[in-house]
C-alpha cells in the first residue's frame, strides 16, 4: 500500500537547547509534508557552540532501534544522516542503508566532520577514512568546502577557485555519490560572498546558486540547507530547484535573525521563516556552470 506521505529516517544528533540538527531537521521537512522519523545519534543538553554541555552517546540504542524498526517492516522512501559520532556508527548506518537497497531509498548524506579548516574536536583521522568509505552509499552528499577538502586528502584552501572545486567535485563523484553539493565556497578573493556549488553526474551539468555575505554566525544552518534540499528533491524538484529553495530559505533565516539582538549561537530563529516552504518557488538565482 502506497504511503500517504514519503517517509524519511533521519539519522542526526539531538540537542535539546539550540536550532541545530534533529532540532531544525524535523520542523522543516515536517513543513515539507514529508514523515520524519527519528534516529537520534547522541542526545546533547546543548549543542556543542555552548560550554560544558551534557553528552549521551546513543551508539548501544541505535542498532536495538533499527531492529524494532525492522520488526515493524518500516519502509523508508529517504535516509538521511547527518552527524555520526564514531567508526562503529558509520557501520551501523551503512548496514541499514544496505538492508534498504532492494527498495531504492534516496540516500543523503551530509558528512558533518569539519569546518573552517580543521576537524570538530570530536573526529579523527579514523572517522575520515570511514567517511570516505561510507559516501560511496550516498546518492547525493552535502559536504562543506573543509570536508570536501579532507575527503579527497586535500590541503584546505579558503581562496580556492571554481575551475579546481569542480575538478573536486568529479573525484568525489567517482567515489560513488550521484550529486555533490559543496557549500561554503569562496565566491571571489575580493568578496566575503560565497557559494554553492553542484555536479549530477547523471547529466554531467555543473550548477552554482550564489550566498550574500551577512556579518554573522549562526549553528545549523548547514543542517537546515541540506534539510530544504532533502525535502525538495522529494518533492520533486529539479537539483537546481533544490538548490535555489535551500539557499534562498537560509538567507530569509539569517536576515530574519540579524536584525535581533540575542546571542548567535542558539541559531536562527527558524520558526519566523517555516512558513516560506509553503510559498510558491521562486527559481531566480542559480547558474549554470560550463
Amino acid at each position: 500500500m502506497k504511503q500517504s506521505v514519503s517517509r524519511v529516517a533521519a539519522v542526526h544528533d539531538l540537542s535539546g537547547f539550540g536550532r541545530s540538527s534533529l532540532n531544525v531537521v524535523i520542523p522543516i521537512l515536517s513543513t515539507m509534508e514529508l514523515q520524519v522519523c527519528s534516529l537520534p545519534t547522541s542526545v546533547l543538553s546543548a549543542h556543542t557552540d555552548f560550554e560544558e554541555y551534557y553528552f549521551v552517546d546513543m551508539t548501544e540504542h541505535m542498532e536495538k532501534i533499527l531492529t524494532h524498526w525492522r520488526q515493524l517492516n518500516i519502509s523508508f522512501d529517504c535516509i538521511y544522516s547527518g552527524f555520526l559520532g564514531s567508526p562503529r556508527q558509520v557501520e551501523i548506518i551503512s548496514r541499514f542503508i544496505d538492508q534498504h537497497e532492494p527498495s531504492h531509498p534516496l540516500v543523503v548524506i551530509d558528512p558533518v566532520m569539519a569546518d573552517n579548516g580543521r576537524l570538530y574536536d570530536t573526529m579523527s583521522n579514523e572517522m575520515v577514512i570511514n567517511m570516505q568509505r561510507y559516501i560511496s552509499k550516498a546518492d547525493i552528499i552535502t559536504p562543506n568546502l573543509t570536508e570536501a577538502a579532507f575527503l579527497l586528502g586535500e590541503k584546505y584552501d579558503p581562496l580556492i577557485g571554481e575551475k579546481e572545486i569542480k575538478e573536486w567535485m568529479l573525484r568525489l563523484a567517482r567515489m560513488g555519490p550521484s550529486i555533490v553539493i559543496i557549500t561554503s565556497v569562496p565566491a571571489a578573493r575580493e568578496s566575503k560572498n560565497t557559494s554553492v556549488l553542484a555536479y549530477n553526474r547523471e547529466d554531467g551539468r555543473f550548477w552554482k546558486v550564489s550566498c550574500v555575505y551577512i556579518p554573522a554566525h549562526f549553528p545549523g544552518t548547514g543542517d537546515a540547507f541540506t534539510s530544504v534540499v532533502t525535502g525538495s528533491i522529494l518533492q520533486g524538484d529539479s537539483l537546481p530547484i533544490a538548490l535555489d529553495r535551500g539557499v534562498q530559505f537560509i538567507t530569509a533565516a539569517i536576515r530574519a535573525s540579524y536584525g535581533y539582538k540575542y546571542p548567535e549561537r542558539e541559531g536562527v530563529l527558524l520558526e519566523r521563516v517555516l512558513g516560506n516552504l509553503k510559498l510558491p518557488v521562486l527559481a531566480s538565482t542559480y547558474e549554470i556552470l560550463e
